[in-house]
């Protein structure tokens, strides 16, 4: 990315302070960057920790297949999952507060005696594929968060800061060759008045 600029001072005072904002804002992004790629890590672990307590809970529950034939359809619904905002590194990821379920009244006299527990098997299994369906969305916020301060890092570190460095060299470097040439230029102009008074002096 070129950085624009024009050689005078106004120029030079403003990308000087361009990069003492990139400069000081650095360490800040780094320490992001780092918290956010510990946070990722934890996030895929919390993943695949739920997707494998899922994947378990049904093997668990393999054996009571048949038995769910004879469970009364809509007998357990979810009615509204809530999800708060909670910050990670300073990000707003989603946490899963409560799930409100639906329980159509049944008969426990006349229904088999494992509908109790099965509605509680329903309820355990929904929670937890619920939870793994958050934690993979937390974990896809937090890995496009440090992708993005990454990129900033990046940006900051190996082409802006460089880039008015540079700028600023160059802008140093011009007026001091345009101060040379005015001063080596009145220099010229005063010896010539002196040379030309001499002359005048001699007639």
């Amino acid at each position: 990315m070129a950085i624009k600029f024009q050689y005078n001072k106004t120029s030079l005072t403003n990308i000087g302070k361009q990069l003492k904002v990139r400069q000081n804002a650095l360490p800040t992004l780094k320490n992001k960057e780092s918290a956010l790629r510990l946070s990722v890590i934890a996030a895929k672990a919390e993943a695949a920790r739920f997707s494998a307590e899922l994947e378990a809970k049904l093997n668990e529950y393999d054996y009571l297949a048949a038995l769910w034939n004879e469970f009364e359809p809509g007998l357990i619904s979810i009615k509204d999952v809530e999800c708060r905002q909670v910050k990670v590194a300073g990000v707003d990821t989603p946490q899963l507060f409560d799930i409100i379920y639906e329980i159509k009244p049944f008969n426990a006299f006349v229904k088999p005696a494992w509908y109790a527990d099965g509605v509680q098997i329903l309820k355990d299994l929904t929670r937890l594929g619920i939870s793994s369906e958050i934690a993979e969305e937390k974990k896809s916020i937090l890995e496009y968060n440090r992708r993005k301060t990454t990129q900033k890092v990046n940006l900051y570190e190996k082409v802006q800061i460089p880039g008015y460095k540079e700028a600023i060299r160059k802008i140093k470097r011009y007026m001091e060759d345009e101060e040379n040439l005015s001063k080596a230029s009145s220099k010229i102009v005063k010896t010539r008045h002196a040379a030309e008074e001499e002359e005048e002096e001699t007639l």
